[in-house]
């Protein structure tokens, strides 16, 4: 016999998230996430005898690249990669996962980013392979998009820091179509070429591919890093980058 409307339990009703739930849960990288991450990559960092996770089209193994590391076969060392920086046989590549809304992403690109570009990618011993992971909403992955058709132009870092260069409330706006076509403007890029080029299924696939490799490895916020085999959380001070080059640096000796 059916139980009666009235005797059944009542379920809780679970309201929808919008965008300012997003920004109020998962709008930066807080303590809880980072430990769910941390944990993750310690996890994947242990040998394992499991295949390597890569990247859709990785390249072989580099130059200190051990194939039994879990993070081997990511570095992807495309030769002329607009959204990479140094040479695509450099010792050491590090991957950096980031959003351009992320406040923690601009505090890297700004004090960290332009030492590391000093005393090791301009000297042959690093490459920068940049990653989207625009997971902080719609103005990310509309930056996101812009960024790579910026770098179609050969443009790409360059836009990439006017994107840093201010703070930016999550989703305000301040990233909106108008912005967005005023930094290319300001660039000198071709408006007509940028907007096809951010609207392209070409770029749209290259988003998801960044998006699906940091999911893979249960890279969830920004900024994430992996130098060499060696994963970094979080906007870390210059001394941490260091300490991880310079040891994977003497393992590719």
């Amino acid at each position: 016999m059916k139980p009666s409307a009235r005797s059944a339990p009542r379920r809780p009703v679970r309201r929808a998230r919008g965008p300012h739930a997003i920004r109020r849960t998962a709008g930066w990288l807080g303590p809880v996430l980072v430990i769910a991450v941390v944990a993750v990559l310690i996890v994947l960092g242990r040998p394992s005898s499991d295949a390597t996770p890569a990247a859709p089209g990785g390249q072989a193994a580099g130059p200190g690249e051990d194939r039994a590391n879990p993070f081997a076969g990511l570095a992807r060392r495309t030769p002329g990669d607009p959204v990479a920086l140094g040479e695509p046989d450099a010792p050491v590549v590090m991957l950096e996962y980031s959003d351009f809304q992320c406040p923690f992403c601009r505090r890297h690109a700004r004090q960290v980013e332009p030492r590391l570009i000093r005393e090791y990618v301009d000297k042959g011993l690093v490459r920068i392979e940049w990653r989207d992971l625009p997971y902080l909403g719609p103005e990310s992955r509309d930056a996101a998009a812009a960024a790579r058709a910026a770098g179609a132009q050969g443009k790409f870092w360059e836009y990439h820091h006017a994107l840093y260069a201010e703070e930016r409330r999550v989703n305000s706006g301040a990233l909106d179509d108008e912005a967005l076509r005023a930094a290319a403007r300001e660039l000198g890029l071709d408006l007509a070429r940028f907007d096809a080029d951010r609207a392209s299924a070409v770029t749209t696939a290259a988003i998801d591919r960044d998006e699906q490799e940091a999911t893979s490895m249960g890279i969830t916020g920004t900024p994430a890093f992996i130098v060499g085999g060696t994963p970094i959380i979080g906007a870390q001070p210059f001394e941490a980058f260091k300490q991880a080059i310079d040891k994977e640096l003497e393992l590719a000796r």
